[in-house]
């Protein structure tokens, strides 16, 4: 037998691959039941019409966690009020992958669309890491040494090299390309730039779904980050 509270705890493993947040601390996690070693999950979306392969890679990644638990038996995980909830139920029930539950509309694989979201995420937290420093130096020669070690902005940054298998020596340079190479030093700063921009649009896109998914489910506010101002740095 297994436990309510360690299926939540498998859940909270789930990361959104743009926001770098839990699901449960996102609202994402509808309900959890579990019989016996059998656990039935249900989650849920802002809006109806969030991209279909964001809402596979979500449902994927927490059917993954939860069955990874010691001892779990039948997992099921279900996507709630989604324009292809059913579609994506099916999917999963069968074991068919993404490329399965999709089929020619599934240009990526399920990698590479994780690959995706993980250089968007990467760049965003490069961004925060360098605008939290604010160098003054110049961040051509800021490297991972200068970050501050227990700031939260050098962790999650940290985090996301890590899971793009980028450097992580003292001496890795922080502003990197996708690559993680350095950029040119005449092109540092249109980098950071269009870092910035990627911040920005994850932000927004982040301020924006809590919104909705307040609105569309009232009680999504128990565990959930209280809103706060987009913040929009020239």
């Amino acid at each position: 037998m297994i436990t309510a509270a360690e299926v939540w705890t498998a859940l909270a493993s789930v990361v959104d691959p743009e926001l770098d947040e839990p699901l449960t601390d996102l609202g994402f996690v509808r309900s959890v039941d579990v019989t016996g070693a059998d656990v039935e999950v249900h989650l849920r979306l802002p809006t109806s019409f969030c991209s279909p392969n964001f809402a596979y890679l979500m449902a994927s990644d927490a059917h993954d966690a939860v069955s990874a638990i010691p001892g779990a038996g039948r997992v099921t995980v279900e996507l709630d009020d989604h324009h292809d909830s059913d579609l994506i139920n099916r999917g999963l029930a069968a074991g068919a992958g993404y490329r399965g539950t999709f089929g020619h509309e599934a240009e990526d694989s399920l990698d590479e669309l994780r690959a995706t979201f993980r250089r968007k995420a990467h760049t965003a937290a490069m961004e925060r890491a360098i605008t939290a420093l604010s160098p003054t130096g110049g961040v051509y020669e800021l490297t991972l040494a200068d970050l501050p070690a227990s700031a939260a902005t050098t962790e999650a940054l940290l985090r996301r090299r890590k899971a793009l298998g980028l450097s992580l020596d003292p001496g890795a340079p922080v502003l990197t390309n996708e690559d993680g190479s350095r950029p040119a030093p005449g092109e540092a700063d249109m980098r950071l730039r269009r870092a910035r921009s990627v911040r920005i649009s994850v932000e927004g896109n982040a301020h924006f779904c809590r919104g909705l998914l307040a609105t569309r489910y009232p009680d999504v506010s128990h565990g959930r980050r209280a809103l706060l101002p987009l913040e929009v740095l020239s």
